[in-house]
């Protein structure tokens, strides 16, 4: 329960920054704070101003992303259902997805998360990509800016934009959906773009020739020998090699009972072992008559065919539960996501190429999971905004408007339910 101790920590520093703060005064033009949640807000908001000229193109923009954001939105709610009514049916046992620190977005908290440079810098452009969308298409239709800034409680847990309310509240229809809708649409338009961009530069990895040992047979050779894993194979009888096919030609002349010595590197330690050989396992009926060392290769050529499927329709969802390890293959993904003595395996057309790939994953996944969750039809989410103006825009027309603040309400709700049913109810079913 490490995180725990990290947790308190960063609570009781922050508490001692927004003490002093409040208490002093200082900087009280630029920072305010809503009960624990700390907003540092600037008025100086002309960039925006900037994209007034490019009106036209960028209604075109947000009228796509409001169609997009409906049918995500729909897709979402479906999927909330099914979900929610097979964990009735089913009753699963809690797992790791439902711990409590695996719910929010928290890099280094949440388990599938790493606390890093590339997760950071992901979360803090997501944050204002999606803002910036907001504050952009605000000026686009004519709604005046008031500040814009970084709201945190901790951590950062999102940005803003304050639009003039008189402004906001005399819009009305598509220019105001386009204005809600405009955050959603920027995160995923960049999500889509980061994964393009990693689909093609992971085109260019190569497989390593190089004999890596990924695991061993219990109760054979190597697990006898006590043969560390992952490792290089670097000599044979004490002669170097550098491929599996060099390793595999000097086996192809040996017998079960002979004795070979392995020179294996682990992460920079050479060690030297002896194997007496065994005869091949029946079960994997290869009908060799050589020696068998137990011992598995770590298959490049494999893991290179897994991210050129990646271009293929399925890819994005591939992307998308990278992180999780939830579907056979996707062990071979998470040297995407995550550094891993992996990555050294295989072959980069250029330094630091690891690094670009971490960044343009978390960019993308981040902006795609801020996307979606947003689109869901939910006050306050600006999915639920969008809701709530087309039901404005559809009901009022026909005087049923009083309805729809009651109708947002139900859905808002339903959602919320549907959402928390999956988290809690494994651990309802097994208290």
């Amino acid at each position: 329960m490490d995180w725990i101790v990290y947790v308190i920590l960063a609570i009781a520093l922050y508490a001692c920054i927004a003490f002093i703060i409040r208490r002093s005064g200082v900087f009280s033009e630029n920072i305010s704070f809503y009960g624990p949640i700390m907003a540092i807000k600037t008025d100086k908001v002309g960039f925006f101003d900037r994209f007034i000229p490019f009106g036209s193109i960028l209604r075109v923009y947000g009228t796509v992303g409001v169609l997009m954001v409906v049918v995500i939105s729909g897709l979402m709610t479906y999927l909330l259902l099914k979900t929610t009514e097979l964990t009735l049916l089913t009753q699963p046992e809690p797992t790791d997805f439902q711990k409590p620190q695996n719910i929010l977005l928290i890099p280094g908290i949440n388990e599938f998360i790493p606390s890093s440079f590339a997760v950071w810098t992901a979360l803090v452009l997501t944050i204002a990509i999606h803002e910036f969308g907001h504050g952009i298409l605000c000026r686009v239709e004519g709604i005046a800016v008031r500040s814009t800034g970084l709201l945190l409680a901790v951590i950062p847990i999102g940005a803003f934009v304050e639009p003039d309310e008189d402004d906001l509240n005399k819009t009305h229809g598509m220019a105001k959906m386009r204005m809600f809708g405009a955050g959603i649409t920027n995160n995923l338009t960049i999500g889509v773009i980061c994964f393009i961009t990693l689909v093609l530069l992971l085109g260019m990895v190569a497989p390593s020739p190089t004999p890596i040992i990924n695991g061993v047979y219990q109760d054979y050779p190597a697990w006898e020998a006590d043969l560390p894993y992952p490792s290089i194979i670097t000599m044979v009888n004490g002669g170097s090699v550098e491929t599996r096919e060099e390793v595999s030609a000097i086996l192809h002349e040996t017998s079960p009972g002979d004795a070979i010595t392995l020179t294996v590197d682990k992460d920079g330690l050479v060690s030297s072992h002896t194997l007496t050989l065994s005869p091949w396992p029946d079960e994997l009926e290869t009908g060799y008559e050589s020696g068998f060392m137990g011992i598995t290769y770590y298959d490049s050529e494999q893991v290179v065919d897994v991210f050129g499927n990646l271009a293929s329709p399925q890819g994005m969802l591939y992307l998308l539960i990278a992180p999780l390890n939830i579907v056979p293959g996707a062990e071979f993904l998470r040297v995407i996501p995550y550094e891993s003595v992996e990555s050294t395996y295989l072959q980069v057309p250029f330094d630091g190429f690891w690094g670009v790939i971490h960044l343009l994953f978390w960019i993308g996944w981040i902006n795609i999971m801020v996307g979606i969750f947003n689109a869901l039809p939910m006050v306050p989410l600006d999915g639920g905004y969008i809701l709530k103006e087309g039901l404005l825009r559809l009901l009022e027309r026909r005087g049923l408007g009083r309805y729809v603040d009651g109708i947002v309400s139900t859905v808002s709700w339903a959602v919320l339910l549907m959402l928390m049913a999956p988290i809690l109810l494994p651990y309802l079913f097994h208290l």
